[in-house]
């Protein structure tokens, strides 16, 4: 199948998604937990209902024990949590220092793996194209639904990186194998015959995960709920990503490159 053929397309969807995610990035922001911003979080279990009220880092339990004991329910703390605004700002700077990381990590070893600088730079820009798909979400559901970014949803986005660049490589892998048997083939045509012959190895693969997914949010705890749901974004525009991202990025960067050379 000539699936390079319809990279005008692979591209306008991905340029949508990415837009409106950077949009709400920059419009909305990130609504973030105590995590990163420092402060106390005391949950109040009510007869009826459960809620959450958040104050400054220097609100005691005492404190917390005396706002139960005036309101008219009684409600009993559950949940006593206190992050310091020194211990705040250092998990901030490590989580930008751990996606650096990542970041240049996946593209130096891509880049050392397949012998190519372009290979690396296409993989890393597919990374990306998630992470960003990913920010995008949860800052529209931190301004539509309150929804929080924690350390969890950190962890997710780390994940994310790794399975997104892990099927990647699958199809680079088989590109690469490709070229070696057929040397005559263009990128383009060693492009189309990998994907032919991954696709259906990569949906299965993905299509396991996202029911595992989609399981775990309907039944799993509160606690895990968005950092489930930010795996199943993530998982769903890698699985995207990989062919329609990474690859049809390696095949016109490679056309530029020849029409340079002409």
């Amino acid at each position: 199948m000539n699936w390079m053929k319809y990279r005008p397309i692979y591209f306008a969807i991905s340029g949508v998604a990415v837009a409106i995610s950077i949009y709400a990035i920059v419009a909305w922001g990130f609504k973030l937990s105590i995590d990163f911003t420092g402060g106390t979080i005391v949950e109040y279990q009510f007869p009826n209902e459960k809620r959450e009220i958040r104050y400054g880092a220097d609100f005691t339990q005492a404190q917390a024990q005396l706002e139960a004991d005036a309101m008219p329910e009684k409600p009993k703390i559950i949940r006593f949590e206190t992050v310091g605004p020194t211990f705040s700002k250092e998990i901030l700077q490590k989580t930008y220092t751990a996606l650096a990381i990542a970041t240049v990590g996946i593209l130096l070893w891509v880049a050392w793996q397949f012998k190519s600088f372009q290979f690396g730079v296409c993989a890393v820009l597919a990374t990306l194209h998630d992470t960003i798909i990913v920010l995008g979400t949860f800052s529209a559901l931190g301004h539509f639904r309150a929804v929080e970014v924690d350390v969890l949803f950190v962890t997710a986005v780390l994940t994310v990186l790794s399975f997104s660049v892990h099927d990647t490589i699958v199809v680079y892998d088989r590109i690469r194998e490709t070229m070696k048997k057929h040397s005559g083939l263009s990128v383009k045509e060693t492009a189309n015959k990998a994907l032919s012959e991954t696709m259906v190895r990569s949906l299965n693969n993905s299509l396991t995960i996202v029911f595992m997914l989609v399981a775990l949010f309907l039944m799993g705890g509160a606690s895990i709920k968005w950092f489930v749901f930010a795996l199943l974004v993530g998982t769903i525009s890698g699985t995207y990503s990989s062919p329609f991202v990474a690859v049809p990025l390696l095949v016109t960067w490679d056309e530029m490159k020849r029409k340079l050379k002409r």
